[in-house]
């Protein structure tokens, strides 16, 4: 089972708390160190609209050059794409919506727009050479437009498999989800989609995150997003704060005998420094209670 690290990008876009880039180096270098082997580390976005996010390129230009780990960006657009293409990202995430009123309020697009968009640049990511992850916002639920029907979801991971996803998310992007409903959607997506792999994304807003992210593991995905100590949400979704904890979760998956390769007191140790940079106290609970058994 693979983590991947989302704090220094869905982390960190919502914070109030504008860090500098060698702050955000500093927390990839630190979640490198323990162990973490895909990052989301940016957003190449309008830095009006996200200003957290405004300097991707001098993120990437001050993290180190290795094989054995991927920095993720994320992109909206054609114009996002050709900055992570420029800038040398080996892997993007697009995010397509469920809801027309979502879409408008995130992206200024419609569901259908911005699904198109990644249908557009798929085939430019994989003539560049680069995974392209397609992940669908709100695929549990809206909140303008309340339930949102499996089978929108399924037309949309059909949609981004028939365009050349190596990966596919579903991100309860409002935390809304129960395990059961993760089921389900786990279920019918991978029914359509391809040779796309499957990924969640999970935000603790209602206190399910981390249920659903077991229940995510029950049903097969091959990785689940995560953010250290917690932090994190969408900016253009009321009270959509909290990501699943990085370190609470690698704490339950090795407690159940599951391989994520990761350094749990390291993990640990990071989200007090978080703490100290973001001036709060974050959600993640393994860096205040301690591991079990204690390290030797």
């Amino acid at each position: 089972m693979e983590i991947v690290e989302v704090s220094a990008r869905d982390g960190l876009q919502s914070e109030d708390v504008l860090l500098d880039t060698d702050t955000k180096v500093e927390l990839i270098s630190r979640a490198v160190d323990a162990g973490v082997r895909r990052i989301e580390v940016c957003s190449f976005v309008n830095p009006k609209r996200v200003p957290q996010m405004a300097d991707a390129e001098g993120v990437l230009a001050g993290l180190p050059a290795r094989k054995d780990v991927t920095y993720i960006g994320l992109v909206l657009n054609r114009r996002g794409f050709e900055r992570a293409a420029g800038a040398g990202m080996r892997e993007i995430n697009v995010v397509a919506v469920t809801t027309d009123t979502f879409g408008m309020r995130n992206q200024g697009a419609t569901s259908d727009e911005t699904v198109a968009v990644f249908e557009d640049i798929a085939p430019l990511a994989r003539d560049a050479g680069m995974h392209a992850t397609l992940t669908i916002s709100t695929a549990f639920g809206c909140p303008y437009e309340g339930e949102v029907p499996v089978e929108r979801v399924v037309e949309i991971v059909r949609r981004g498999a028939a365009a050349g996803a190596t990966e596919i998310a579903l991100a309860d992007t409002i935390g809304v989800a129960a395990p059961t409903d993760v089921t389900e959607r786990i279920a019918a997506a991978d029914e359509v989609r391809d040779a796309a792999t499957l990924r969640a994304h999970f935000h603790n807003t209602r206190n399910t995150g981390i249920a659903n992210a077991y229940a995510a593991v029950e049903a097969g995905v091959s990785a689940l997003d995560a953010s250290l100590g917690g932090i994190g949400g969408c900016p253009f979704a009321p009270n959509a704060t909290g990501n699943i904890p990085t370190e609470d979760l690698a704490y339950m998956l090795e407690r159940m005998g599951v391989d994520i390769g990761l350094d749990l007191d390291a993990l640990a140790a990071i989200v007090p420094w978080i703490e100290a940079k973001l001036g709060k106290r974050v959600p993640g609970l393994l860096s205040k209670a301690g591991r079990f058994p204690a390290a030797p």
